[in-house]
């Protein structure tokens, strides 16, 4: 699946269904995203092909991958898929395959060797490096706003030296930013390499606003529904 963004807008991408409104990564999340008028629904994928953020999280009654594909594909509608761990890329691909989806689907990820390993397997998938990864959950913590504001200013200036060499080291042909992370110069940088950017996670009018006047290809939404009615989204 391509990911420029379409004319006059960018792609809106219903977070884990449309989390704000229906449980996430569930087919009631999925129904809602696509009622919402989404472009691509963003699922999570944990081992053994279950569309879940933790394999912790995972049951025999959760949604699985084959299940979501089959559904977003009778609408017609992409399907971004996080890979949350290493080790199951083949199977992911497997999935994919099964339900003749290549053509609406591309894979994120915040680990560089599952991006390698999605780019080696399936050359003409999109695959999108996700920046940055959690892995010690600091940002779960209840930090002081001044500390979290000046911590997100220094990396958003760094960022655009950043991207080539983390697009390189994955192997990636497109770049999820965090929307703390995502400026002007940013995206400049990536799309002087020929990669489209996605933000994520966007909730406020205002803020989807901003990131479509910097040029984003893509904004990843809770709540896709609202956004939509103040985005010029067809």
């Amino acid at each position: 699946m391509r990911l420029e963004r379409r004319p006059g807008r960018p792609l809106l991408i219903g977070h884990r269904g449309a989390k704000a409104v229906a449980p996430e990564n569930t087919l009631a999340g999925l129904e809602a995203a696509v009622a919402a008028g989404v472009d691509v629904v963003e699922l999570d994928i944990s081992p053994g092909l279950r569309v879940a953020h933790d394999p912790d999280d995972a049951d025999d009654k959760t949604l699985t991958l084959d299940e979501a594909l089959a559904f977003l594909a009778k609408h017609g509608v992409g399907a971004h898929l996080d890979v949350k761990l290493p080790g199951y890329e083949r199977d992911v691909i497997a999935a994919v395959d099964r339900r003749a989806v290549r053509e609406l689907v591309y894979v994120s990820t915040a680990f560089a060797t599952v991006a390698r390993r999605v780019a080696a397997l399936a050359p003409d998938l999109t695959v999108a490096i996700g920046y940055p990864r959690d892995r010690l959950g600091v940002s779960r913590l209840a930090w002081p706003e001044p500390v979290t504001r000046a911590s997100a200013a220094l990396l958003r200036q760094a960022m655009p030296a950043r991207i080539p060499l983390l697009l390189w080291a994955a192997r990636a042909n497109a770049l999820a930013l965090h929307h703390a992370l995502c400026s002007r110069a940013a995206v400049a940088t990536a799309h002087r390499l020929g990669v489209p950017v996605l933000v994520w996670t966007v909730n406020d009018a205002a803020s989807a606003q901003r990131f479509t006047a910097l040029g984003v290809d893509g904004i990843v939404s809770d709540d896709p529904g609202s956004l939509r009615a103040t985005l010029p989204v067809p």
